[in-house]
Parts: C-alpha cells; structure tokens; sequence
C-alpha cells in the first residue's frame, strides 16, 4: 500500500463545489508541485475554470514569467495580487473569459 500524498490544491470551505451552495475558491499551493511541472500543472488547473471561477495560487517568490504566460493565454484572466510577499505571493486568478 502506497502512503497518500496530499494535493496542493485544498478548498477553504466545506462545499464540495458541484454547484449546490457556496462554492470555495480553491488554492493552489505552487512549491507543492515539483519545479518541472509547475508552470504546466498551473495552467491546467487554470484551463478547468469555466467563466467567473477563480483561483488563488500560493507562490513562494514573485511569478513574473509565468504571469506573462498567463497573460499570453488565449482565454482572459483577471489578475489580482492578495499579498505580494516577501516570503509569499497570494494571487487570485478569475476567469473572465
């Protein structure tokens, strides 16, 4: 039997997020993930929000690049700095289209 790994993704809130009740925002923990897919895992994460959902993601340094590659996508986000570190970057990623 394998150890359960947690996921970096986690809920803030009891809602399950099938669409009956409050939905969470959910965060992304990037140092959770290993350095050679990160950037990857964080724009797939990106791609399952539909129109209006959001995201935050928990960086351990300022994410110029990937932000730029965020920015580059063909879907529209908006970017909003929630604490800007020094050890912790918080950003909440909402899809707007």
């Amino acid at each position: 039997m394998h150890p359960r790994e947690e996921l970096p993704l986690t809920e803030k809130t009891g809602s399950c997020g099938c669409g009956d009740g409050d939905v969470p925002v959910p965060e992304l923990d990037a140092a959770a993930i290993p350095h050679a897919i990160r950037h990857g895992a964080i724009h797939g994460a990106l791609g399952t929000l539909a129109v209006g959902g959001a995201l935050i993601l928990v960086a351990p340094h300022n994410p110029v690049p990937l932000l730029n590659e965020i920015a580059a996508r063909e879907e529209s986000f908006d970017m909003r700095f929630l604490r800007q570190g020094p050890d912790e970057w918080r950003i909440r990623f909402t899809r707007v289209s």
